[in-house]
C-alpha cells in the first residue's frame, strides 16, 4: 500500500491549515497514495496548551463542515483519509475523533480518543470526554485500519484490542513535543521513547505502524510557554523496522510503501497470538493488583 502522511506545523489560521492540507493530500494523491494520513486537530493550534472554555466554539458536530470539506476531497482525490477532529457532540459534550472517510468521500468511521492526557500544556480533560466507541476497527477499500489518537499510542492493551478484531495497520495521528523545561537530553529521551513504544506495538502485533505528528513551535495565548512539537512522524513494518522517519523540526509530505502481505509470514515466524495465555490474563482488568 502506499501511504502518504503529512507533518505540518499549523498557525492560527485555521482556514490556512486546511488550504495547505488540501494542496499537500492533491499532490500525494496525484503521486499515487491510496491512503493519506493526517496529524491530530489538524485544523487549528493545539488549544489544549490552555483551559479556555472559548475555544469550544472551535468544535463542530460530525457530520458538519470539515467532514463535508474532507469527504469531497476525498472523493476529488480518491483516496482514504484518516482525518482528525474536534467534536461536538452535544452541548458540553465535546470528543477527541478522528474520521476516516472512504475514496468516495463517504464516512467509513470514526474513532473517538479513549485515553485522555492531563499534563501542563496538554490539558486535554478540560476539552474531551473519553471516548465510548471501542476499540473498533474501520474497513475501508484498503484495509481494516485500526486508528487509535495520540496518548492512545503508550497502551498496548489499545494496541492489542485493535489487531484481535483484525486491523490489518494500526494508525496514530499525534501531537506531542518537548517540555521546554526538561534537558535535552531528557527531551531526546522522550521523543525516543515515543516511537519506540509504537514500534513495540508493531512487534508484540504483527503489524505496520503509521504515526503522524504536528511539527514546529506554536504559540500559547495564555502564560503557558510555547509548545514545540518534534515531529519525527514515521512508519515501520511489522517487526518494527524503521520503513520511513520524518525530521523533527520541518514540515513533510511523503509517501511510504508498505507490503501489507509481510505481515501474514512475521506472524507465522513469531505467533504471538497463538501463544497468548488467555485463561490466565483476567487480572489486566483491574487498576491494580494489590
Amino acid at each position: 500500500m502506499r501511504i502518504g502522511i503529512i507533518q505540518q506545523h499549523n498557525t492560527a489560521d485555521g482556514e490556512d491549515n486546511k488550504i495547505r492540507l488540501a494542496r499537500k493530500i492533491t499532490s500525494l494523491a496525484q503521486d499515487g497514495a491510496e491512503l493519506v494520513v493526517l496529524q491530530e486537530l489538524h485544523n487549528s493550534l493545539y488549544f489544549c496548551q490552555t483551559e479556555d472554555v472559548d475555544v469550544f466554539d472551535l468544535a463542530e458536530p460530525i457530520p458538519g463542515p470539515s467532514t463535508d470539506f474532507y469527504g469531497r476531497l476525498a472523493k476529488e482525490c480518491g483516496v482514504v483519509l484518516v482525518t482528525s477532529l474536534f467534536e461536538r457532540r452535544a452541548p458540553g459534550l465535546y470528543h477527541n475523533t478522528a474520521v476516516v472517510f472512504e475514496k468516495d468521500g463517504t464516512i467509513a468511521g470514526r474513532y473517538r480518543k479513549m485515553h485522555i492526557p492531563d499534563d501542563p500544556c496538554y490539558y486535554e480533560k478540560f476539552y474531551f470526554t473519553p471516548g465510548d466507541l471501542g476499540f473498533k476497527p474501520i474497513q475501508t477499500s484498503v484495509g481494516c485500519l485500526g486508528v487509535l489518537v495520540c496518548w492512545d499510542q503508550w497502551y498496548p492493551e489499545a494496541a492489542r484490542l485493535m489487531a484481535l478484531q483484525g486491523a490489518q495497520l494500526l494508525i496514530y495521528p499525534t501531537a506531542i513535543g518537548y517540555d521546554p523545561n526538561d534537558t535535552s537530553e531528557e527531551q531526546q529521551r522522550q521523543r525516543r521513547a515515543w516511537q519506540t513504544v509504537m514500534r513495540g506495538h508493531a512487534v508484540a502485533n504483527g503489524l505496520p505502524v503509521v504515526a503522524v505528528n504536528r511539527v514546529g513551535n506554536e504559540e500559547c495565548a495564555s502564560t503557558c510557554s510555547s509548545q514545540l512539537f518534534w515531529g519525527t512522524s514515521f512508519v515501520c513494518g511489522p517487526q518494527g523496522e524503521l520503513l520511513h522517519e520524518a525530521s523533527e523540526t520541518d514540515e513533510e509530505s511523503t509517501i511510504v510503501t508498505v507490503d501489507m502481505l509481510r505481515s501474514e509470514q512475521v506472524r507465522r515466524w513469531w505467533p504471538f497470538l497463538r501463544d497468548r495465555r488467555i485463561e490466565a490474563y483476567g487480572d489486566i482488568t483491574k487498576r491494580f493488583i494489590d
